[in-house]
């Protein structure tokens, strides 16, 4: 579970079903979401050894494997990644996390890894072409425009509806919405359910999928090391290569948010790359 905001999915902690706790620094949300695409990644190299196509043909052989030995296996548990507000993370790391998803939405499924993304601002810069692309069924709940609708189910509608619940279905295999009534869960109800699912087991943690401690001083590098930013020299040679020199380039080439392009901008400043900022002329380009 991933919750920047970190009231709404913060009562969840404990319960025996999570792999780690809650995460909510977005830094870590980024790092978090590549191990499970690692996990992924492993799966299939499992699901290719065995000589299966996706994870019930795995489990299958598990089941079968152990009604004739005495040395149990344990088969895959399906994972379910549930991110509460994406546009937090888009905005801290918006390539990391968006090449995740695009991952996980193109592969995972057959390794039974599934995804749940929500956001209260679904425009194109948080939803791009190719998260909608990867992520087939959509749910809309009220929105202010038809514009918003169209980014959500590509057609109109949601901005029709009389919110409380109220909500529009698209699954992956209907071509348009099914409208449907969400239940109201309260707070106290919430609270009762996890109490009781807490009481049954204590949590276990899976130490693979922690995505490790991130420091302050890490401000918007991805890999929260004091080396400098992992996209360096891809952006040092995306200057040199158009001899332009531009936070707003760097932040539209590389999918990046604009403090993390500036802070690009400082790195190939002090690397002599290019040269210092001159009020409103574009910078010098040092190197050919």
């Amino acid at each position: 579970m991933v919750d920047p905001k970190m009231v709404e999915l913060s009562v969840y902690n404990d319960i025996p079903h999570l792999l780690i706790p809650v995460v909510t620094n977005p830094r870590k949300a980024s790092k978090a979401l590549q191990k499970v695409v690692d996990e992924m990644e492993n799966r299939y190299e499992l699901f290719a050894k065995v000589g299966v196509r996706n994870i019930a043909g795995f489990n299958a052989k598990v089941e079968e494997f152990n009604a004739q030995s005495e040395y149990k296996q344990i088969p895959l548990p399906l994972i379910v990644v549930i991110v509460d507000e994406l546009a937090d993370l888009m905005m801290v790391a918006s390539k990391e996390v968006e090449d995740a998803i695009i991952r996980l939405g193109q592969k995972a499924r057959a390794a039974g890894i599934h995804m749940i993304l929500a956001t209260q601002r679904p425009s194109v810069d948080v939803i791009s072409g190719l998260i909608k692309a990867n992520v087939p069924s959509r749910v809309a709940f009220a929105v202010s425009s038809g514009t918003d609708s169209r980014t959500i189910l590509d057609e109109n509608g949601a901005e029709k509806l009389l919110g409380r619940g109220d909500m529009l279905f698209k699954p992956i295999d209907e071509n348009h919405p099914v409208r449907l009534q969400g239940s109201f869960i309260s707070d106290d109800d919430v609270e009762r359910i996890v109490n009781y699912i807490k009481a049954q087991a204590d949590a276990d943690y899976d130490e693979s999928f922690d995505p490790g401690e991130v420091s302050e001083n890490d401000g918007e590098f991805s890999d929260g090391e004091s080396g400098g930013d992992p996209l360096f020299e891809e952006a040092k040679a995306l200057v040199i290569e158009t001899q332009k020199a531009s936070a707003s380039m760097i932040q539209r080439r590389l999918s990046v948010g604009f403090n993390r392009a500036t802070r690009l901008m400082e790195e190939l400043e002090m690397a002599g790359v290019i040269g210092p900022a001159e009020g409103t002329k574009p910078r010098k380009v040092l190197q050919q």
